[in-house]
């Protein structure tokens, strides 16, 4: 394989998919990038079995052919040489090395035969649309804080991608909770989802995808079958195992009674919570809302730093109520509302509060009480 290469191009290309690739593998060529160059391309692929990246970019290719290289030491080198070069690459006739070239400097790096590099082969054809990049964006943008790290409960650590009917309109929902707090979003369910399975995806191929996002056109095509999720933009693929599991039913811990409403100025109950939690214990972070006609007082007190207290003006004509929560967790939904003031619901100070965005209807989150 001989080509070259202009860096940019190759240095966007090497860092979207070397993140895929795990620092400390047992199978050597899983921390390769595998390059094939044929034609005026040339495609770069990594993988950890469970994700695969694939990503083509035009190169000047002398001789087609195939290698695999440390995806991390190429990314390093590509990375350090001088902006605006002219990269060559040269697999040499046997194979054995993988000269790296640019004006003055020369890298020989160790190599894999490219026929030895897995592939994350698809298992047949599934459900296919294509959707805004922005309304996927958004829909992992404001659910994926509330995906579990626990191992020991798999199907929570991913987002829950399904159709639904709400109202009669057809919708296409994102759901994650860690048992904690709860994200759900819909956006317009487009055309060929209906038929779709309700799947889990993977927090590793979550955050991979968000990062891709940014440089995604105004498309994306989705592909899902049984046990995988494939993502398509620009010059992009991103496949992804599915977690086998299943779902709970959200919809079962959404109260849908909760009668007492307050309306606060996001904002300004962000900044208050974020204050008064300087003092919370490290361990719960826990801060205590104390809602009054018109008036919300947020309390902290830590016997070990001291205790904080902060009162906000708000819209609340319901019956005295104290109630606790996480800091982390009220902050963390805060930062979800785009809208300039959110509406929490609550029933009493034992049972699960719900919070709405003002400015978007299609967003709901649900966050459990603490007791204080």
């Amino acid at each position: 394989m001989q080509v070259t290469i202009e860096r940019a191009t190759f240095l966007k290309a090497l860092n979207h998919v070397q993140s895929v690739v795990e620092r400390r593998n047992t199978i050597p060529i899983l921390s390769n990038v595998l390059m094939r160059a044929e034609g005026g391309t040339m495609s770069l692929t990594a993988t950890d079995l469970d994700i695969e990246i694939v990503e083509q970019i035009p190169a000047d290719v002398t001789a087609n052919g195939g290698i695999t290289a440390s995806a991390i030491t190429l990314f390093d080198i590509v990375k350090k040489l001088p902006e605006g070069a002219q990269i060559a690459l040269d697999s040499g006739e046997d194979g054995g090395r993988l000269t790296v070239s640019a004006g003055k400097s020369e890298f020989q790096l160790a190599v894999l035969p490219d026929q030895d590099f897995p592939s994350l082969a698809g298992d047949g054809e599934g459900a296919s649309f294509t959707m805004p990049t922005a309304d996927l964006r958004r829909l992992v943008d404001r659910t994926r804080f509330a995906m579990s790290q626990e191992e020991t409960r798999y199907y929570l650590n991913g987002i829950y991608l399904h159709a639904h009917q709400e109202d009669g309109k057809s919708v296409l929902r994102a759901v994650a909770t860690d048992g904690h707090r709860l994200a759900r979003l819909d956006a317009e369910l487009p055309d060929g989802a209906a038929d779709m399975p309700g799947v889990i995806v993977p927090r590793k191929a979550v955050l991979e995808l968000r990062r891709l996002l940014d440089d995604a056109g105004d498309d994306i095509s989705i592909t899902i079958s049984e046990s995988r999720i494939r993502f398509a933009f620009d010059d992009i693929v991103l496949t992804s195992k599915l977690i086998d599991g299943t779902f709970p039913d959200y919809a079962r811990v959404i109260p849908t009674g909760n009668d007492r409403v307050l309306e606060v100025e996001n904002a300004a109950f962000r900044r208050a919570v974020d204050r008064v939690s300087t003092v919370s214990a490290d361990k719960t972070r826990s801060v205590k809302l104390s809602l009054r006609e018109d008036q919300l007082t947020l309390l902290v007190n830590n016997p070990e730093t001291g205790s904080a207290t902060e009162e906000l003006s708000v819209d609340y004509r319901a019956e005295d109520l104290d109630i606790g929560f996480n800091a982390k967790y009220l902050l963390d939904i805060a930062d979800q509302i785009t809208g300039d003031n959110a509406t929490l619901h609550f029933a009493d100070a034992a049972s699960p509060t719900v919070v709405t965005d003002t400015d978007d209807v299609q967003a709901l989150y649900v966050l459990m009480p603490l007791r204080v």
